[in-house]
C-alpha cells in the first residue's frame, strides 16, 4: 500500500495543482473573486491580487506538468512543497488580518478561510514532500494494479473534492437537503415550527437586500415577527444626506420557512418606514436594484 500511495502521489498532486491553477489562470472569475480575498487585503489592490493569483495558478501549472512528466524528478515535489508551505503561511496570515476574506484558493471560492484550506494547503506540502524523496513515476502502479489505482485515486478525489469549499454546492447542499426532507430541520421541534430566527438573519445578510440597504442600517436586530407565511425582521437606520438625515425603521421580509439549504435564496422584501411619522420612504433605487430576488415591500 506505502509503494502504491508514493507511486501515485505525483498523479494526485498534478491533479489538484492543475485543476486550481488552471482556474486561476483561465476563468473570469478570477478578477471578479480576488476583491473578497484575503490576498486584496493585504495588497491593498484588488488588479495586484488578481495579478498575483493568475501567477500563482501559472506557477500551479507548470509544476503539475513537471509531476505528470518528470515524476521521478525531485524538482517538482520539491517545488510543489515549497508551494504548500507557502499557502500556510499566507492563509495563517490572511486568516489573522482579514478572517472573513475568502483565500482565492481555487478563485472561485467566496467562504472565509476555515480548516479546509489549511487541510488542502498541508495535502500540497506534504504531497510534494512524498514525491520529492520518493522519486518514483505513477504509471507502473497505473498499469500493474489497476484496481488498487483506481481505489485510490477515487478515495484521493473523494478527500480533495470534501477539503474544497467551491465544490459543496455538488454534493454537500443537495445531501443537506435531501436530509432536511427526510427528517426535517434539527432544531425544530414540530413539522409546522419555523426556521430558527439567527438562520433567518443569517440568510438575509448574505442577499443582496442586504447589501442594498447596508449603508442606511445602523442596528443589529430589533425585532421581528411571523405574518401570513412572512418573517418580519426589522433594524433602525437613518436615510437622506447629512442635512436632511433623519431615523428610519428598515424592515426585511423572507420566506419564514426558508433557510441556506432549503433551497434557492428567498425573496427578499425592502421596506424604510419614518420613524417619526410611520409612513413608508420611497426608496427608487431598490426598486432599480440589479436582481429580480430584491422587492419592495407593498404597503
Amino acid at each position: 500500500m506505502l509503494a502504491l500511495t508514493t507511486g501515485l502521489a505525483p498523479l494526485v498532486l498534478a491533479s489538484l495543482l492543475g485543476w486550481t491553477g488552471a482556474v486561476k489562470v483561465f476563468s473570469r472569475g478570477t478578477a471578479q473573486q480576488a476583491p473578497k480575498t484575503a490576498l486584496a487585503r493585504m495588497l491593498r489592490s484588488s488588479e495586484r491580487a488578481t495579478t498575483v493569483l493568475r501567477a500563482t495558478g501559472a506557477g500551479e501549472l507548470l509544476i503539475a506538468a513537471g509531476l505528470l512528466v518528470v515524476p521521478a524528478n525531485p524538482v517538482p515535489g520539491a517545488a510543489a512543497a515549497v508551494l504548500g508551505a507557502g499557502f500556510l503561511g499566507y492563509l495563517g496570515y490572511g486568516r489573522a488580518v482579514a478572517p472573513e476574506s475568502s483565500c482565492g484558493c481555487s478563485a472561485s471560492e467566496d467562504t472565509p478561510i476555515t480548516w479546509r484550506a489549511f487541510a488542502r494547503a498541508a495535502v500540497v506540502l506534504i504531497g510534494g514532500a512524498t514525491v520529492a524523496v520518493a522519486q518514483d513515476t505513477w504509471w507502473p502502479a497505473v498499469t500493474e494494479r489497476p484496481a488498487g489505482a483506481l481505489a485510490f485515486l477515487a478515495g484521493a478525489a473523494a478527500v480533495l473534492v470534501a477539503l474544497s469549499a467551491d465544490l459543496d454546492r455538488w454534493w454537500l447542499l443537495p445531501l443537506r437537503r435531501t436530509r432536511l426532507r427526510v427528517f426535517g430541520h434539527p432544531l425544530l421541534g414540530t413539522a409546522t415550527d419555523q426556521v430558527p430566527v439567527a438562520a433567518s438573519v443569517e440568510l438575509l445578510e448574505n442577499s443582496l437586500a442586504w447589501q442594498a440597504a447596508a449603508p442606511v442600517v445602523r442596528s443589529a436586530l430589533l425585532d421581528h415577527w411571523e405574518d401570513d407565511g412572512w418573517r418580519i425582521l426589522q433594524y433602525s437606520g437613518v436615510y437622506g444626506d447629512r442635512e436632511n438625515a433623519r431615523p428610519v425603521a428598515v424592515v426585511f421580509a423572507l420566506d419564514a420557512t426558508a433557510g441556506r439549504d432549503t433551497g434557492d435564496d428567498p425573496i427578499v422584501r425592502v421596506s424604510y418606514v419614518d420613524a417619526d411619522s410611520g409612513e413608508a420612504v420611497a426608496v427608487d433605487e431598490l426598486r432599480a436594484a440589479p436582481s429580480r430576488r430584491i422587492l419592495p415591500m407593498a404597503g
